[in-house]
């Protein structure tokens, strides 16, 4: 019976989080799509066509998984700090907050929702750039885990965030100040081999790196950095990221007032 209940809290916060971004498409969906693409057609099609091949890979291509994963990161992360902060504001939080639904099935749902987002826009992006660049597929395995980790680990970024926010300035300052740099210096524009020594050594503490890396290496077979360590470095970013947000929610921090 408890499981039931629980599944049952779990598809109505999921639904409501899908609804929800489907229905204000053209604000969720449409502008990731329309960035990634005008990213796509600037430095791939016209700054590209002057930029040498990355490792025998046309520059073009080169820049795909890039410009997907950072549609992927941005999106799903908004969904669900937008989202769970927009309850907090409201003081939604305080019905689910008084009723018996486990802190598990809270943080499955908003993450579900912005883990879906995540993806939906992503493949969008995809598809788009396949139109004009041919694409190739190392491994599929691949793909499929560093889009699905890494949709996971910033969709409960970002229900942190949400947490500790106590107004809507603060769900803006870690996208603006944390995430774009770390995006753009996380090699979606080039290959960190290209860099300095030095460089090369700084850009490893960038987690997004891996991120990036791991997914193109799941279209084109080669990669800066180990496959196994950006594995590890995602599956890391996970699990420490839902001790925490089981945590917060437990412990009530930023939500009681």
């Amino acid at each position: 019976m408890v499981a039931r209940t629980s599944l049952i809290s779990l598809h109505t916060i999921v639904r409501r989080e899908v609804v929800r971004f489907l229905r204000i498409w053209t604000q969720t969906l449409l502008p990731p799509v329309i960035t990634q693409s005008l990213y796509f057609l600037i430095f791939g099609a016209f700054i590209g066509s002057q930029v040498r091949a990355v490792n025998g890979i046309p520059y073009m291509a080169f820049l795909v998984p890039g410009l997907v994963m950072m549609a992927v990161i941005s999106s799903s992360f908004a969904n669900v700090v937008g989202s769970f902060f927009g309850a907090k504001f409201q003081r939604n939080h305080e019905e689910w907050m008084v009723s018996p639904t486990p802190d598990w099935v809270i943080v499955a749902g908003y993450v579900f929702g912005g883990v879906l987002r995540g993806l939906l826009v992503g493949l969008i992006v995809l598809v788009i750039c396949a139109i004009f660049v041919p694409l190739q597929i190392h491994n599929f395995f691949a793909i499929i885990l560093f889009i699905l980790l890494t949709a996971l680990v910033f969709s409960l970024a970002g229900l942190v965030n949400a947490v500790f926010a106590t107004k809507f300035d603060d769900i803006s300052l870690i996208p603006t100040f944390v995430l774009t740099p770390l995006t753009y210096l996380g090699g979606v524009f080039y290959s960190i081999k290209d860099l300095p020594p030095l460089m090369q050594t700084i850009s490893q503490f960038n987690p997004i790196l891996y991120m990036v890396d791991g997914f193109r290496y799941g279209f084109y077979g080669f990669s800066d950095v180990s496959i196994w360590m950006s594995i590890a470095v995602l599956l890391g970013f996970t699990f420490t990221f839902i001790l925490v947000s089981l945590y917060l929610l437990k412990k009530g921090i930023g939500l009681r007032t």
